[in-house]
């Protein structure tokens, strides 16, 4: 599944997102070629192929194949398609061979392969969680560490705009300087109090990464009580309420780009069932 930002990892490495419904599945053929291609027409596949490739390193199975992804989630948007990508490529690898790995463990392939890959600057550890397990996270990116899960019961109501923005371009120096901030809004989260959390972040980051601010400004003047730049943009999410969705959609589709109606997603990902 896909997932939005409640805290952006990159000012102190301490991050929080949450799932969304929003999937992307993948399938792995195996057969006895030298290597692992991705077919994946459009999309650079290095890290799909880099997640098959660790997978059958670590189950030491010497095989080429083929590795093909499908996705509801727009490419380069800060809904962290590449991190969903990589877990459904790493749980297709898994049903590929029949065997079976921890959902967290699972996540961290990708993880490691992310970086590899050069499309995550702090391997990304609170966007894959929330995609494979689902709920919130709340997650220390440099020790690796899931600090926190839980379930939340939310509509969610995605910016997505026509333009671009890849993780790997963020201005980190300018992100950095936000840290002491960032540091209240993982606070907030670890104490539950999502929706502040979220709306600090995204003023912060909106601000290092000059980014508008008025679509979070929109989001809260309509009734939504979180609101975000998602990743490092250009997608911006809202957590509101069911009888509010439609005037939030009203507004948000004066900016341009598309709307996206959508969950928390609080279920796990599974083998066979895609990401």
């Amino acid at each position: 599944m896909g997932a939005a930002t409640i805290l952006n990892a990159v000012a102190t490495w301490k991050g929080s997102a949450f799932g969304i419904g929003l999937k992307t599945t993948a399938e792995v053929e195996l057969d006895h070629s030298a290597k692992v291609r991705g077919e994946i027409p459009g999309i650079d596949s290095n890290l799909v192929v880099r997640c098959v490739e660790l997978v059958l390193e670590k189950f030491g199975i010497e095989h080429g194949g083929v590795v093909r992804t499908r996705s509801e989630i727009p490419v380069a948007s800060g809904l962290k398609s590449s991190s969903v990508a990589a877990n459904a490529a790493v749980l297709a690898t898994l049903d590929a061979i029949g065997d079976e790995m921890d959902l967290i463990e699972s996540a961290k392939i990708g993880v490691a392969a992310a970086r590899e890959a050069g499309v995550t600057i702090t391997g990304a550890l609170d966007d894959a969680l929330a995609s494979m397990l689902g709920g919130v996270v709340v997650t220390d990116n440099r020790e690796m560490k899931l600090l926190k899960r839980e379930e939340l019961e939310s509509d969610v109501l995605l910016l997505v705009p026509e333009r671009k923005l890849f993780s790997k371009d963020t201005d980190i120096r300018r992100s950095r300087l936000i840290a002491p901030l960032a540091e209240l809004a993982f606070d907030l989260a670890m104490r539950g109090d999502y929706g502040r959390a979220m709306t600090l972040n995204g003023f912060l980051y909106c601000g290092a990464l000059g980014l508008p601010t008025k679509p979070l400004l929109f989001a809260l003047e309509n009734g939504a009580w979180g609101t975000s730049l998602s990743g490092t943009g250009p997608s911006y999410a809202a957590l509101i309420d069911a009888d509010k969705m439609e005037t939030l959609e009203s507004a948000w589709n004066n900016f341009g780009g598309r709307v996206i109606k959508t969950k928390v997603n609080n279920n796990p990902a599974s083998i066979g069932r895609g990401v």
